[in-house]
C-alpha cells in the first residue's frame, strides 16, 4: 500500500513507465486538494526532458480514498472522459489510468489540470458573487452544456461496452443497481428505503431515448472561469446509458434548488421549457417527480455510503441522512403510492 508519505516517488515512477521518452522527469508541488467529496484530488507540477527541450505540465492526480460517499470505477470514468475528448462536451483530458491501483496504492487517474473555479452556489451568489446578468446566463448554459452531454453518440463512441446489464437503460435497472448498492452499504436495515424501492418499482416509466447520463450534473461538478462560463464538467464516476429524465430528475429536484435555481428569474419550469426546445422531449411531470423521487433514494444511498466509512473510521467527515428521509417521505405524500 502507498502512503501518502510515499505518493510522490510512487508517482514518478509509474509516470516514468508510462512516458518512456521522458528524462529527468520529476513531480513537484504534490498535495492534497480540498475539493471532492468522493475522491481524493491531488495537483502537482510535472517537469521533464525531450533531447534538448524541457517541458513542463501542471497535472491532477485523482484517486480512489480509503473511504467515501460512492464506491465506483475508475475505469469507466477515465473510459467516458476518453471518449468525450473531441465531442465538444467540455471535459478535462485524461492521460494515465492505474486501473487496479498497483503503482498507487489506491485506483487512479492523471489528468489534466483545469484553472477553473468550483462555487456550488453560483446561482445564488456563491463565492463568485456575479451579477443577476452573468448568472442567469450561467444557468441557461449549464441546460444546454447536459443537452450536448445527452445528444452524445454513446453508441458511435463505443460507450456501451462498459456497462453490461440484463435490464435495459431505464427506471427498473437504475433502482436495481441501487437497490443492490444500498443493501451493500447500509449498516442497519432501512425499511423506510425498502417502502420508497417499493414504489419506485411499481411506477417505473419507460425512457422516451437512451442517452449518456452524466447521474451527478450540478454547479458543483463544473469548473468555471471567474466571469461565470462554463470551463469544464467534472465527476463522471456515476455516468452510464440511461433515461435523460433521471439527469432532469437530478436537476429539479426540490431538496437541492438552491444550488440548480434561481428564484423568480430561473425556475424549473425555464429550465424544463429550454432543455424540451433543445431536444424536443416531452417533459411529463408524473415522470419528472418519479426522478425526483428517485435522485433522493440515490442521495440516501450516496449518504449511507458515507456514514458507513465513517463508523468503520476510513472517513472522519460527518453524515446524517435524517433530512433527507424526512424529504423522501414528503415527496411520496404528494402522490398516491
Amino acid at each position: 500500500m502507498v502512503s501518502d508519505v510515499d505518493l510522490r516517488p510512487a508517482l514518478e515512477a509509474f509516470l516514468r513507465n508510462r512516458m518512456p521518452l521522458a528524462e529527468q522527469l520529476h513531480v513537484s508541488a504534490l498535495r492534497r486538494a480540498t475539493i471532492g467529496l468522493s475522491r481524493e484530488n491531488w495537483p502537482f507540477e510535472l517537469s521533464w526532458r525531450e533531447g534538448e527541450v524541457a517541458r513542463q505540465r501542471r497535472l491532477l492526480l485523482r484517486r480512489d480514498p480509503v473511504g467515501s460517499v460512492l464506491e465506483t470505477d475508475r475505469r469507466i470514468e477515465f473510459r467516458i472522459l476518453k471518449a468525450l475528448a473531441d465531442t465538444g462536451v467540455p471535459v478535462p483530458g485524461v492521460l494515465f489510468l492505474d486501473e487496479a491501483g498497483e503503482s498507487l496504492g489506491r485506483p487512479a487517474i492523471v489528468m489534466e489540470w483545469r484553472d477553473g473555479v468550483c462555487d456550488y452556489f453560483v446561482l445564488n451568489g456563491g463565492s463568485l458573487q456575479l451579477p443577476l446578468t452573468n448568472r442567469l446566463r450561467l444557468a441557461r448554459e449549464l441546460c444546454d452544456t447536459l443537452v450536448s452531454i445527452h445528444a452524445v453518440d454513446w453508441r458511435g463512441l463505443q460507450l456501451d461496452t462498459l456497462f453490461a446489464s440484463e435490464l435495459p437503460p431505464g427506471a427498473l435497472r437504475e433502482l436495481s443497481f441501487w437497490e443492490r448498492y444500498l443493501d451493500d452499504q447500509a449498516l442497519e436495515a432501512q425499511p423506510e428505503m425498502a417502502e420508497v424501492a417499493r414504489w419506485l418499482q411499481r411506477h417505473a416509466p419507460e425512457p422516451q431515448r437512451a442517452v449518456l447520463v452524466h447521474g451527478d450534473y450540478k454547479p458543483g461538478n463544473v469548473l468555471l472561469t471567474k466571469s461565470g462560463t462554463i470551463d469544464a464538467v467534472l465527476d463522471w464516476e456515476i455516468a452510464h446509458i440511461g433515461d435523460p429524465m433521471e439527469d432532469l430528475g437530478w436537476v429539479t429536484n426540490p431538496y437541492r434548488a438552491s444550488e440548480h435555481f434561481i428564484p423568480g428569474a430561473w425556475e424549473v419550469r425555464d429550465f424544463i421549457d429550454q432543455y424540451a426546445s433543445r431536444t424536443g422531449l416531452e417533459i411529463d411531470p408524473d415522470q419528472l417527480h418519479y426522478w425526483n423521487v428517485f435522485t433522493n433514494f440515490k442521495l440516501a444511498a450516496i449518504v449511507l455510503t458515507g456514514i458507513r466509512s465513517e463508523c468503520e473510521q476510513r472517513s472522519d467527515r460527518v453524515y446524517t441522512y435524517r433530512m433527507l428521509r424526512g424529504f423522501l417521505r414528503r415527496l411520496l405524500d404528494l402522490v398516491q403510492v
